[in-house]
């Protein structure tokens, strides 16, 4: 349309549709919005034909000398599109909502492979039908429009026999009872808030069976790709199972080259996590980015004219695609594969790409088809190290210019990795609360093990070179005890980091003026950008001395332990039956001391005080 033009440079044009658009996805998230959705569609119907009109009557009435109300309609016109998509993606702005409907029984298809935890199956679901009664298992099977249409996700959580245990898989279908409740919200300080990281993913509701409360079909209606891909997976994970002996290095070469992260330790977690390479865990762009220059580099040749490099696009792109396809398409990887895709494409049509406008695009793309997916933390993840790459590599690299090779490329990594993490920094301190001291060791440590690692790994899967075997564990196991002594150095990291909402932002803005101010020499954005820090950093001085004269009590609710803290300055009495290496203790009880600066627990049992175990 024309009056694009108007709005936006034609590069960046993705650039300007993106930012109104997640925009209006993040305004409208909450259920409560949904009452507006008709004036908000009636809106966007008004803005969209004068849109229309301005296009239509561009050049004859002069609307070319107003470009500012233009720019206005247009972008309007963008948040109220995302407002929409953002709440009609809500589950409860469908009228077939499974909660709103007087059902005994619900038929359900599996959306994700299911994980099983000691004698637990969990799995995520929508239902696509209900009944009022129970039908027969007959007649489920030979007249399925015994039930009603019906939709929406739940949470799905099933106690297994142990004699004769249930095996589900992906895109399965089960009719269970409507037997459903509400996901409760944390309730202890600090807790992770696992209610509102599944409204992410649109699911609200739960529901806990037994096996034989629930009737397994013999039908499977998930699509038949993913399914495909889940089961490929499933065999490669089995062949690296065979070949290498070592646990931790097996959960290591399975979450890296394949996304499977089922057999991932706590403790490797940990490692990775304090070390700041757990993106090296995550298979996303980084490893998609790999395959992508080892392929560009084996299809050189084919760059001699334009029907050739036709087929070398084609070739990166199906390989690129078959790689996803082995992955399960998880999402990480779907959102790399895109967008690679994209830059290939734009590569190989256009003589001038623009970064920013691939990235925007894709995000957009993504966000089309999945408004909460803004809200997802490998989204948001993923895209800023990019975003980071994209701005921050090229400046940072021209700080020093090596003129020995090896150095060059050494001082090139260590300047992708500090632009990484400077982009990501923010977030990452935000969702992990802490910070590796030395990333940018750990980082050149994996660079080339990691490379090797994934080429290897991918060479046994795909011709079947078992003798790699012993190999592959090696560097494994080599990297794995490399990063472990990189934790353990004195120092390693700033760990128990508590920001609010509001400071995430607060640094968000200091650290983009900061480096714009250091990268366009503006003076008034640097003195703004340190005047925030200041402010940051003196609220953080306040906390920490508070905290030195804090007194108080938490009773944390656990379902099977108690636990009591007495909290005195820098110090705290733990009343409780769990251990500092029990999962509870971690995950209920540790985030909330730490979030009030607790250095020193001592824990003691509460033997004989019903009070305390009552709470």
């Amino acid at each position: 349309m024309d009056n694009l033009r108007v709005v936006a440079q034609p590069e960046i044009v993705f650039v300007r549709i993106l930012i109104p658009f997640a925009t209006g996805i993040v305004s409208c998230y909450s259920r409560e919005t949904h009452f507006l959705f008709y004036d908000l569609l009636i809106l966007n119907l008004f803005l969209f034909a004068t849109l229309i009109f301005i296009n239509i009557n561009y050049s004859k009435r002069n609307i070319y000398r107003y470009k500012g109300i233009n720019g206005v309609i247009l972008h309007s016109f963008l948040f109220v599109a995302g407002s929409l998509s953002s709440i009609s993606y809500n589950s409860h702005t469908c009228t077939d909502y499974y909660i709103f409907k007087k059902s005994k029984y619900l038929k359900i298809r599996i959306l994700n492979e299911p994980q099983k935890r000691q004698n637990i199956i969990l799995f995520s679901a929508i239902v696509t039908k209900y009944s009022p009664s129970k039908p027969s298992l007959t007649a489920q099977k030979h007249n399925i429009q015994l039930l009603n249409s019906a939709s929406g996700k739940i949470r799905v959580s099933i106690l297994v026999n142990d004699p004769n245990p249930l095996t589900l898989k992906y895109g399965e279908e089960l009719i269970i009872p409507a037997r459903f409740s509400e996901i409760p919200a944390s309730v202890n300080p600090a807790e992770f808030d696992f209610k509102a990281w599944l409204a992410t993913q649109n699911i609200y509701y739960q529901t806990f069976l037994k096996q034989e409360e629930l009737i397994k079909l013999n039908t499977n209606s998930g699509n038949k790709l993913i399914a495909f891909a889940l089961e490929l997976r499933a065999k490669q994970v089995a062949i690296y199972r065979k070949l290498i002996k070592n646990d931790d290095a097996f959960a290591v070469a399975s979450t890296l080259i394949l996304g499977y992260r089922a057999d991932l330790s706590p403790q490797m977690l940990d490692i990775y996590s304090k070390t700041g390479t757990i993106h090296a865990l995550s298979v996303s762009g980084m490893h998609v980015g790999l395959i992508y220059l080892v392929l560009n580099w084996l299809f050189y040749f084919l760059n001699k004219n334009k029907a050739t490099r036709l087929i070398k696009t084609t070739l990166i792109l199906c390989l690129i695609w078959f790689y996803a396809l082995l992955t399960g398409f998880s999402p990480s990887v779907l959102r790399s594969a895109i967008m690679i895709s994209v830059y290939v494409l734009a590569k190989s049509f256009t003589r001038t790409t623009n970064s920013y406008n691939i990235v925007a695009f894709a995000a957009f793309c993504l966000l089309l088809y999945k408004p909460f997916l803004i809200w997802d933390v490998g989204f948001q993840l993923t895209f800023l190290a990019i975003l980071g790459l994209i701005y921050l590599q090229p400046k940072i690299e021209c700080w020093f210019h090596p003129k020995h090779t090896w150095l060059n490329k050494i001082w090139s990594t260590i300047a992708m990795s500090l632009a990484a993490q400077l982009a990501t920094y923010p977030f990452s301190v935000y969702y992990f609360h802490q910070f590796p001291l030395y990333f940018l060791l750990s980082n050149l440590f994996i660079t080339l093990p990691t490379a090797l690692i994934m080429y290897i790994g991918l060479i046994i899967l795909l011709f079947k070179l078992e003798c790699l075997g012993p190999l592959f564990e090696w560097l494994i196991t080599f990297t794995n005890s490399g990063l472990d002594q990189i934790a353990r150095l004195p120092f390693s990291g700033i760990s128990a980091i508590w920001i609010s909402k509001t400071e995430l932002i607060v640094l968000c803005i200091a650290l983009t003026l900061f480096i714009m101010a250091a990268s366009e020499a503006k003076k008034g954005m640097l003195i703004t950008a340190i005047a925030l820090f200041v402010g940051l950093q003196s609220f953080t001085t306040y906390r920490k001395i508070h905290s030195f004269h804090q007194k108080s009590t938490i009773r944390f609710a656990l379902k099977k332990n108690y636990a009591v803290a007495f909290i005195y300055s820098h110090k705290a009495i733990l009343f409780t039956d769990l251990t500092s290496e029990n999962k509870a203790f971690k995950y209920f009880i540790k985030p909330a001391l730490d979030q009030r600066k607790v250095t020193q627990i001592q824990f003691r049992e509460a033997v004989g005080s019903p009070e305390l175990k009552d709470h």
